[in-house]
């Protein structure tokens, strides 16, 4: 459910004191009354029930002197600084923001973070390699990578889970452990830094306080689906925790695609005095899923869900297969063609998050921030042609102080920050070969790596009427990437006697972000918002070693990609029936880094568009237009095309010629122009059926083009889901509530395309075509799904 509140006039300031990026979870999450759509929440005087009576205490007594005590004393009643800070994490003043509320996905099976995601405007998701893989694009940030998640800095309880190298993956994310999920949309790279040209994202799992016991849920459903999962919390006296934990799997719709995940998310924060508090937080995902291969669009129409796909040599019509050297190196030995199945394509993957926080209160007015983060990707990816194997351990360290006052006589709150972060791997890239279960060969090549980013950020706010305030804000980051990229060619011998050959890159990217903002309180019922903000990502180090053909090589030249966005828009609030928000934005994008496919299968190339701009449209609306009813819609409308870019592309065979075609005025591949999501609910509210409702929802995702020339788009689609619900308190000594539910996904059983990567261009006798590249996957046929949830006391 989304929540809307105003934003007073004292109340603006106690929301700038959060200019942290990371909240005290444990006091923030029992404290917030409300989250609020693409606006600043107000903020109240928290519950007496909630207010730590001690820690009041503690405060007004430490309180300085103050010239003018009435102020001072209006801007800190009832609010501590950690809980200000974490108010404006989540809705940095300014900035273009939606919280998605639980209550929107409570009483639904969340297979994945997709189901939860389409609440918003401005996001679109795709299928990525694994059932909760999960390709999430702000805006169009992310939509032409071919897989995993970039361009946008993403965040569990204030705790990165992006990681040094810009790369996220949605693995590890089981929407039943969240509370809420915060979208933070535009370029916004002064207070998140490197690859934040889109946005961020903060998932913020559920306070033990919430949970007080323990529940446990059960969803299942067509094609083998069932997830066990656990949560407890509880808070007492200083401390307080949530423990989540789920077992997932199924046998998948597609033909090769079962798979099996156990996730583990833990949040502990300690009062420890009136002025410390320390925050402890834990995530482990485990995934072992098969994974078929990617089909080209002829294929899709002729078999969608690529059946009667056993063997490469007597496959089905449509099948998509791989061809692998008999020897595991080269050609010599001869070659098989084989599809998934056969070839035993999969991923087996670990990823483990531990970290640690500590804020500490100087006075009523400042508190100094220390977070420490250690992550690790561990992943084995047999899935095509060859298998990426590696370890990518990597730690983040981050400091800042934020202070509260005035500044002539004007209310302010000024925040300052440092921050470090690395990554240091060796990963290696192996041929499959022949034998089933991903049997590997000899390598094809290793990477050594070590990228590293540091910076400092700074943020002021000033109120400068009751009704106006401005926001200014720069960070300044340096990027190192070092690396090793190894090539192994065996040529044509039988012999295994590799030439290796080594490519060095060794690059520093400095860049700096400003941003400024403009929040006006017209009167109660209308906010105007205006923001002029940067970006920027530097490439990853993998981008630096992949020629355009597929090939390893030098392309160590790639710049730091940059936009600079402006924002403008305005929330609406008549009456608390009916709250609609609207946000146009213009973005201009310098040296876009914009991933491409090429003939190779499974490997994509990187490049620099010199100069393109992303523009747009984004609305939502919640609209409770009679007592139990309630309608609510998320649409957006994006146009994003190449102003300045020239493609080189060889025409087939060796020593092909070069041809040069000019993009300026296509359209960027992977964009759709047009979604939307839209809800019709009715919850009966009194009566013998109070606690029973039912809602209807409509997907749909306009077609888009798949390669630079656009010569070649994916379909759009329709879909309908329906949902009946049941939600009622337990009179028990040991039960608290049950939940039941059902759904019905794709009621009319539309085939689709659920996600389909960038093809690359061709040249035959001169004229443009497409690469024979595979990169869709068809979405879910109709399903049916159902669930239950228990709480215990």
């Amino acid at each position: 459910m989304y929540r809307y509140h105003a934003l007073g006039g004292a109340s603006l300031l106690v929301l700038g004191s959060a200019l942290s990026l990371t909240p005290s979870i444990a006091e923030a999450q029992t404290a917030l009354p409300a989250v609020t759509v693409d606006a600043p929440r107000a903020t109240t005087a928290r519950p007496a029930a909630r207010k730590p009576a001690v820690r009041a205490s503690a405060r007004t007594q430490a309180r300085p002197p103050s010239a003018n005590p009435a102020r001072s004393a209006s801007l800190t009643a009832g609010i501590t600084p950690s809980v200000a800070r974490a108010l404006l994490y989540q809705a940095p003043t300014g900035q273009t923001e939606t919280t998605i509320d639980r209550s929107q996905w409570d009483n639904r099976p969340a297979v994945t973070v997709a189901d939860v995601l389409r609440e918003s405007p401005g996001i679109s998701v795709k299928q990525g390699n694994g059932p909760r893989d999960i390709g999430i694009s702000i805006r169009g940030s992310n939509a032409r990578n071919g897989f995993g998640i970039r361009n946008l800095v993403i965040f569990d309880d204030g705790f990165p889970v992006t990681q040094p190298d810009g790369l996220s993956r949605s693995d590890l994310i089981d929407p039943r452990a969240y509370g809420a999920i915060d979208v933070i949309r535009g370029p916004s790279s002064a207070l998140y830094g490197n690859y934040a040209t889109g946005g961020a994202l903060n998932f913020r799992t559920r306070p033990g306080g919430t949970i007080d016991g323990v529940e446990y849920g059960v969803d299942g459903g067509s094609f083998g689906y069932l997830n066990n999962y656990l949560a407890a919390g509880k808070k007492v006296g200083n401390f307080e925790y949530s423990l989540f934990a789920s077992d997932a799997r199924g046998d998948g719709f597609i033909g090769n695609s079962w798979f099996n995940t156990q996730t583990v998310n833990f949040l502990g924060t300690l009062h420890a005095t009136p002025d410390d508090r320390f925050t402890v937080k834990f995530i482990n995902n485990n995934l072992d899923t098969r994974l078929p291969l990617r089909y080209r669009l002829d294929q899709f129409y002729l078999n969608p869900f690529q059946r009667g796909c056993t063997t490469g040599g007597n496959a089905a019509p449509g099948c998509a297969t791989v061809t692998l050297n008999k020897n595991g190196f080269n050609t010599a030995a001869g070659t098989d063609v084989e599809t998934a199945v056969q070839a035993g394509l999969g991923r087996t993957d670990r990823r483990t998050i531990v970290g640690g926080r500590w804020e500490h209160d100087f006075d009523n007015t400042t508190t100094w921030r220390n977070q420490f983060v250690f992550d690790d990707r561990n992943i084995s990816q047999p899935t095509g042609g060859t298998s990426a194997i590696g370890d990518f351990p990597s730690y983040n360290y981050m400091s800042d102080v934020t202070k509260r006052g005035e500044i002539f006589g004007l209310e302010s709150t000024t925040y300052f920050g440092a921050f470090y972060n690395t990554l240091t791997a060796s990963s290696d890239s192996r041929f499959v070969m022949p034998g089933g279960n991903a049997t590997l060969g000899r390598l094809q090549s290793n990477t050594w790596s070590d990228t590293t980013n540091y910076g400092v950020r700074a943020r002021e706010e000033l109120k400068l009427t009751p009704q106006l305030t401005a926001i200014a804000g720069i960070g300044w980051e340096t990027t190192h990437l070092k690396g090793i990229n190894s090539a192994y060619n065996y040529g044509t011998s039988p012999v295994p006697n590799p030439i290796i050959t080594p490519t060095i890159a060794d690059r520093q990217f400095q860049n700096t972000a400003p941003e400024l903002a403009l929040l006006y309180k017209l009167n109660p019922e209308w906010l105007f918002r205006a923001r002029v903000a940067t970006g920027y990502g530097t490439p990853q180090i993998g981008n630096l070693f992949v020629l355009s053909d597929g090939t390893p090589g030098n392309n160590t030249q790639l710049q730091t990609q940059k936009n600079l966005g402006y924002d403008l828009g305005f929330d609406w609030t008549p009456n608390s029936a009916l709250k609609f928000s609207a946000t146009g934005f213009y973005e201009f994008f310098r040296n876009e880094l914009v991933s491409q496919a090429t003939p190779v299968a499974g490997v994509s190339y990187m490049f620099n568009a010199p100069r393109s701009e992303h523009r747009g449209v984004e609305l939502a609306a919640d609209w409770k237009f009679y007592p139990g009813w309630r309608f609510t819609a998320a649409y957006t409308y994006l146009d994003q095309f190449y102003t300045e870019y020239t493609e080189d592309i060889r025409s087939q065979g060796a020593g092909g010629t070069v041809f040069s075609f000019n993009r300026a005025g296509n359209k960027i591949p992977g964009i759709s122009p047009h979604e939307l999501t839209a809800r019709l609910g009715y919850e009966q509210m009194w009566g013998p059926l109070a606690g029973l409702g039912a809602f209807v929802e409509v997907q749909w995702k306009d077609s888009f083009h798949m390669d630079n020339a656009n010569l070649q788009k994916a379909p759009g689609y329709e879909l309908v889901n329906l949902n009946v619900h049941y939600n009622t308190d337990l009179q028990s000594d040991y039960f608290k509530s049950l939940s039941m539910y059902v759904e019905v996904r794709n009621v009319f059983d539309r085939t689709y395309v659920a996600s389909a990567n960038n093809i690359g261009n061709s040249v035959t006798a001169g004229v443009q075509g497409l690469s024979n590249t595979g990169s869709i996957y068809a979405g879910s046929p109709r399903a049916f799904m159902a669930g239950m949830r228990l709480a215990f006391k």
